[in-house]
This record gives C-alpha cells, sequence and structure tokens, in this order.
C-alpha cells in the first residue's frame, strides 16, 4: 500500500510541476486568439486577425531576418570555437588544462546582464560600432559553451583507439579527423549546434546591450510589449516562437539519446 501510494506521491508531484511551467505559455497562447485588445479572462471573442496583422508588419519581419542572420554567425562561430576548444583540452595535456576548461564554462555561468556590460564597454572602448556584427559576437560568447559541452562529452565517451588505428593505417592528422574523429562527433555538433541557434535566438539580455540601434525579435518583443495596442501581436509572435523553439529542442535531445543509446 505503501508503494502504490508513492507512485500517486510521485505522479501527483510530477503533475504539478509540469502545470507549474507550462500554465503560463497556454495562457499566452490562448491569448495569440483573443479578439480584444486587452487580456481579460475568460476571453470573449475569438479571432484570428492577429495573425494576419503580424505577417503584415513589416518591422516584425526585418527583426525575425535580423535574429536570423545572428544566430546563424553565433552558431558557425561557436561550431569552430567550440569543437576546437574540445579537440584541444581533451586531447592534449597541458599546464592549467582544468583552469581552461573552468574558464570555457564560465560565460554560461554569468549572469547574462554583467556579459553584456562588459561587452558593452569593450566595444565602446575599441571603437567598434553596434551592429550584426556586435549582436554575434555576443550571442557567440554563450554558444561556444555549449558547442563545447556537446563535443568533449561525446569524446569522453568514445575510444581514442580509432584514431590510433587510422594514423596506424598511414592516414595524416587531417584525414583522420575528417574520416574518423568527425563522424564520431557529428551528431554532437549538430545537437550542440540546434541548441545554440535556439538560444542566440530568443537572446535578449546580452543583445540590449550589443545591438545598438539594431532590432531582434526579443527585442521586437520587448518594446512593443509596452504598447497596448501591439499586444495582440506580440502574443501571437509569443506562440509562434514557443512552437518553432520545440524544434530544435527535440532534434537535439532525439540526438542526444539515440547516440547514447547506440554507445551502450
Amino acid at each position: 500500500m505503501g508503494g502504490r501510494g508513492g507512485r500517486i506521491a510521485l505522479r501527483l508531484a510530477t503533475a504539478g510541476v509540469l502545470v507549474f511551467l507550462y500554465v503560463p505559455i497556454v495562457v499566452i497562447g490562448l491569448y495569440a486568439f483573443n479578439g480584444d485588445r486587452g487580456q481579460s479572462w475568460p476571453i470573449q471573442n475569438w479571432t484570428l486577425k492577429w495573425f494576419g496583422a503580424a505577417l503584415e508588419n513589416a518591422k516584425l519581419h526585418d527583426a525575425v531576418i535580423l535574429s536570423v542572420q545572428a544566430a546563424l554567425g553565433a552558431t558557425i562561430i561557436a561550431l569552430v570555437l567550440g569543437t576546437l576548444a574540445a579537440l584541444a583540452v581533451h586531447r592534449f595535456r597541458f599546464f592549467g588544462r582544468e583552469t581552461v576548461s573552468f574558464i570555457l564554462l564560465l560565460p554560461i555561468a554569468l549572469p547574462g546582464i554583467v556579459t553584456g556590460m562588459a561587452l558593452n564597454a569593450t566595444f565602446n572602448t575599441v571603437g567598434i560600432p553596434f551592429t550584426i556584427f556586435t549582436i554575434v559576437v555576443g550571442h557567440a560568447t554563450f554558444c561556444v559553451v555549449t558547442v563545447y559541452n556537446n563535443a568533449i562529452a561525446r569524446m569522453r565517451r568514445s575510444s581514442r583507439s580509432i584514431e590510433e588505428a587510422s594514423m596506424d593505417l598511414g592516414a595524416d592528422t587531417i584525414q583522420t579527423f575528417r574520416r574518423v574523429t568527425l563522424p564520431v562527433l557529428r551528431t554532437a555538433l549538430v545537437a550542440g549546434g540546434l541548441l545554440a541557434f535556439a538560444l542566440s535566438f530568443d537572446e535578449v539580455i546580452v543583445t540590449t546591450f550589443t545591438a545598438g540601434t539594431e532590432q531582434t525579435l526579443p527585442i521586437w518583443i520587448l518594446s512593443n510589449l509596452r504598447l497596448p495596442n501591439q499586444r495582440p501581436i506580440v502574443n501571437v509572435v509569443a506562440l509562434v516562437l514557443i512552437l518553432l523553439s520545440l524544434i530544435p529542442v527535440y532534434l537535439a535531445q532525439r540526438m542526444t539519446r539515440d547516440t547514447t543509446t547506440a554507445a551502450r
């Protein structure tokens, strides 16, 4: 009886956590179909007109394009630097290796406002104007960590003997990396890249300090949320973002799970 009661309690606790996490998301999704500009409950008038208004908003289009460009740029930088850093830390033994590993992980733990202030001060000191370039650099600082974590975790689970066998059979370093190391890392890098893209696309705090007059989608949402006439469109954008965010997160989780199962 105690075992059954424990299972029931665990299920109730799980349901409570899910309700706590997802009820606000459901509420904002329902308000996207609210025919009134104000957010009143229960919803009296249901409509799809705000979806059409969002599609016709030119500034929203520009913000989406800028966010995609910035996320792609940050993801590419993160894939290159994160992979190289993981290879260096895992493959070589050198003084301060653990310190370097800690420093690489530190940006993801720092408050976003601190990172943003530091980048803003640096760009102002060096004299770099605030453009999409500064946004990409700002986002890459924490996206690198995502790729690095995925890559080094995969290398720790893989055997070094296959690379040594490749070298023994006459392959040089580049050939071994291209034909042996990269296939082993491929799904981990894809998963890390998807998560990095999702993090960059939704980032708002660091972007506030590095965007200048540029307006990414999260900045557009934050600016228009204060305007009562624009709030219904913001609700639509939030709903679409929620649905789109599921794709990279699901794919990354699926790749990681499938690869772990295969390794076992």
